[in-house]
């Protein structure tokens, strides 16, 4: 079973077992301590092992005081101006302990050997990086499912791209003449001025080209020309390619989330990446 966006008073909850946690994607302006109740209500009544949750900077304290620990943070997220805390409460002591700490420091001391400023990345002869379409929809999705074994969200739909790219995803696609053979999207939030760079999936006889780089570098250029001020990711913790493409394009590490997100056979511990545009 795929879990559920909701709501919770004005705020927006991402919630079910397959991640097995409360993912509180915007905090409400107002009624902070009530909203907290309620998302632990929600917790305990489905037996949930984490709440993660993406708060304001003049809000952090509230949530803190109600034990919860910064896990991450991405300055000038809204706006430009007021950072970001990831802040996690776990509900279980099995979810907190953390097995491959020692792997997820390795790929963290690689990529952040790596940062830099990369130039450019050109594909090579034959291969053209754009704009997904609509009628790009059903290769997409089958891509989607080819890569991925799982995801926290159902983008191996085709009627939930569609939806997104209706609403707030600009997906990027790279083809090889007429084959996809990488995707990527925007996630934007054009109220705070801020863009997810997620739901990378190269296909594996294409990995090696720096197709990620030029997917990131595209999504970019597209998101400064309508204004969005900061992008970030959240990336799997034990991928080097992943990590190591942001660090590599100028991105600094914001902290990791740990057990978070279930991709491919389990729960994953994520990477906080942030850039200001």
């Amino acid at each position: 079973m795929l879990d559920k966006i909701i709501n919770i008073g004005e705020g927006l909850i991402h919630h079910g077992k397959q991640n097995n946690r409360v993912y509180v994607m915007k905090t409400p302006k107002v009624n902070h301590n009530k909203f907290i109740e309620s998302i632990e209500e929600l917790a305990n009544d489905k037996d949930y092992e984490k709440i993660i949750a993406k708060v304001p900077e003049g809000i952090v304290d509230e949530f803190l005081d109600s034990g919860y620990n910064e896990e991450a943070q991405v300055p000038n997220f809204y706006k430009g101006k007021e950072a970001c805390s990831f802040v996690s409460k776990y509900m279980s002591p099995g979810r907190r302990r953390v097995k491959n700490k020692s792997t997820i420091e390795g790929v963290l001391k690689v990529a952040r050997k790596n940062k830099s400023d990369l130039c450019k990345v050109r594909l090579e002869e034959g291969f053209e990086c754009r704009k997904a379409e609509e009628e790009d929809v059903l290769e997409m999705a089958e891509l989607y499912r080819n890569v991925f074994l799982s995801y926290p969200f159902p983008i191996h739909q085709e009627e939930y791209i569609l939806s997104t790219m209706k609403e707030n995803v600009v997906y990027f696609g790279v083809w090889d003449k007429s084959k996809l053979v990488a995707l990527s999207s925007s996630e934007v939030d054009w109220r705070s001025q801020n863009v997810e760079m997620t739901d990378f999936a190269v296909d594996p006889e294409y990995r090696g080209k720096n197709i990620s780089s030029k997917l990131l570098q595209s999504m970019e250029e597209e998101m400064k020309s309508t204004g969005i001020l900061t992008a970030y990711t959240i990336a799997r913790a034990v991928s080097y390619g992943m990590n190591c493409t942001f660090s590599k394009n100028g991105y600094d590490y914001g902290g990791t989330l740990y057990n978070n997100t279930h991709i491919a056979k389990g729960i994953e511990s994520m990477n906080v990446w942030y850039k200001e545009l």
